[in-house]
């Protein structure tokens, strides 16, 4: 039996311990607090700020839409050093990308043929695929010789497929049959199309890369083209550039006769009037993206799309 003697001398040291534990947990409990405090500032702060970058964002759209900012303005690109806050806005024409739907309607299966070999793809795949892409956009049943109509979908299990209608978005492209292996080969394939062009690749406006494809000759042949636009400074969007006015002329320069090329020539124009508009708003470390596609940028406008992002 323990005297009383000895509980008076150990009582102390067990409500000191006890005092300690709950001063521990009351520090993790306010540890706690303050995190869920600074988390709900920072979030409430991130919001606030990212409104702020969408609203400069929506600057940089309003100036870039204005027809006569040209693609080289200084106006473009904006940025306030003691607020953090600014933008920068890219003017591109979608006419330097292939458009899809346009290659698909017309039945140029040559074209996608030979690029899809080109990115890696034996012959017979890169036919399958083809036909597959113009199953998917026609508006029949009837498959073509290496295509995927509506048994093959329902096969993987996939429903009201294929839509038969053009493309919509990009993003539906990949759904088609066989753009798996597109994508393990060309992963950057979305930056060769667009659904907004007005059809033919504007050679003002595409890489060599691009209109070597489309010509079926050497990017180092294809080349010429771009440097021609660039002008003797060899810089894009500058007082110098040489943009062509006549298709008949880049033609000549790629060596193909616009009367007795037929398809090849179909492929090309110049001076698209479709017009990608990308701002980029920063606002306190936030940055938000606004694009749009415009039509006939310069005369009466058209808005084909819109879209909005977060970056990083």
């Amino acid at each position: 039996m323990i005297s009383p003697r000895h509980q008076h001398f150990k009582s102390p040291g067990a409500a000191l311990i006890a005092v300690l534990w709950l001063i521990a947990i009351l520090s993790m409990a306010c540890m706690a607090t303050l995190r869920i405090i600074t988390f709900d500032l920072e979030l409430a702060s991130a919001k606030v700020h990212g409104s702020r970058a969408r609203q400069v964002a929506e600057m940089g759209i309003a100036i870039g839409s204005n027809p006569v900012v040209k693609r080289s303005d200084p106006m473009l690109r904006q940025m306030n050093d003691e607020s953090g806050e600014g933008f920068e806005v890219k003017i591109n024409s979608e006419g330097g990308r292939f458009n899809i739907n346009a290659i698909l309607l017309q039945s140029d299966k040559e074209l996608l043929k030979s690029m899809f070999i080109d990115w890696g793809l034996e012959l017979e795949v890169a036919q399958e695929i083809t036909d597959a892409l113009i199953d998917w956009v026609d508006a029949g049943d009837d498959e073509q010789l290496n295509g995927a109509e509506k048994k093959y979908y329902e096969r993987e299990g996939r429903i009201n497929q294929p839509f038969n209608r053009p493309f919509y978005d990009l993003a539906e492209v990949s759904l088609v049959r066989g753009m798996d292996l597109v994508e393990a080969v060309r992963p950057d394939w979305r930056n060769w199309f667009t659904i907004w062009s007005g059809g033919p690749l504007d050679l003002n406006e595409a890489p060599a890369e691009l209109i070597a494809a489309a010509a079926e000759i050497s990017v180092e042949q294809a080349d010429i083209i771009p440097e021609t636009v660039r002008g003797p400074d060899n810089l894009r969007d500058t007082i110098d550039d040489v943009p062509f006015q006549d298709i008949s002329i880049p033609l000549a320069l790629l060596g193909i006769d616009s009367a007795a090329a037929g398809n090849i020539a179909r492929r090309f124009t110049v001076n698209d009037t479709t017009t990608r508009i990308e701002s980029i708003g920063y606002a306190e470390g936030a940055k938000r993206k606004i694009a749009i596609i415009v039509r006939n940028r310069t005369g009466k406008p058209a808005l084909l799309q819109r879209t909005e992002e977060i970056i990083p």
